[in-house]
């Protein structure tokens, strides 16, 4: 029992397990980095940033997310339910799988591929389909087609992306994010 538990289930567990620490520590430098964001728009602006959640202000993010959490959800009468739901869970996880071949410090990547640079191009092109899904979902030509105008930008930036990591690529040598 304990050699299969060895075997087959810790190396999973553990792949659960730095993924998750990943995750929140990546949500959590979000967080900061959009409290940071929005101090520096208010010094630019000559007011007071967001100061009253938190000491200086701190827990802004978090109070952020709850305010988004507990908002009513709205669905069109005409929309796909299923879908219109899914839809930016679909962008978001594609955005967050990204970050599996990112390496945050020695040893701390969830997969060493050597493709790691592919890969996040290919996972981030991905994204496309929930914005597409969304807009289709929601049986509205309007939303469909702001859901067509960001994709035709979501596209146009990925090309000039890819032209730039080309260019970083033939310098390097590999596809390997470490090397």
């Amino acid at each position: 029992m304990v050699e299969y538990f060895l075997t087959h289930i810790w190396p999973i567990l553990s792949i659960f397990v730095h993924s998750l620490a990943v995750l929140v520590i990546l949500l959590i430098v979000i967080a900061f980095l959009l409290l940071m964001d929005r101090k520096i728009w208010a010094a630019v602006q000559l007011r007071r940033g967001p100061n009253v959640v938190g000491p200086f202000g701190l827990l802004q993010s978090f109070a952020d997310l709850l305010k988004f959490v507990f908002k009513e959800v709205i669905i069109p009468s005409g929309a796909n339910k299923f879908i219109f739901i899914i839809a930016p869970f679909v962008t978001c996880s594609l955005a967050l799988a990204t970050w599996a071949v990112v390496p945050i410090s020695e040893g701390w990547e969830v997969a060493n591929i050597n493709l790691g640079v592919l890969y996040i191009f290919a996972i981030s092109s991905l994204g496309v389909y929930g914005i597409i899904m969304g807009g289709w979902a929601s049986n509205s030509k309007y939303a469909f087609l702001g859901a067509m105008r960001s994709t035709a930008q979501m596209i146009s930036y990925e090309i000039s992306i890819g032209f730039v990591l080309i260019t970083v690529l033939l310098c390097t040598g590999s596809l390997n994010k470490p090397k």
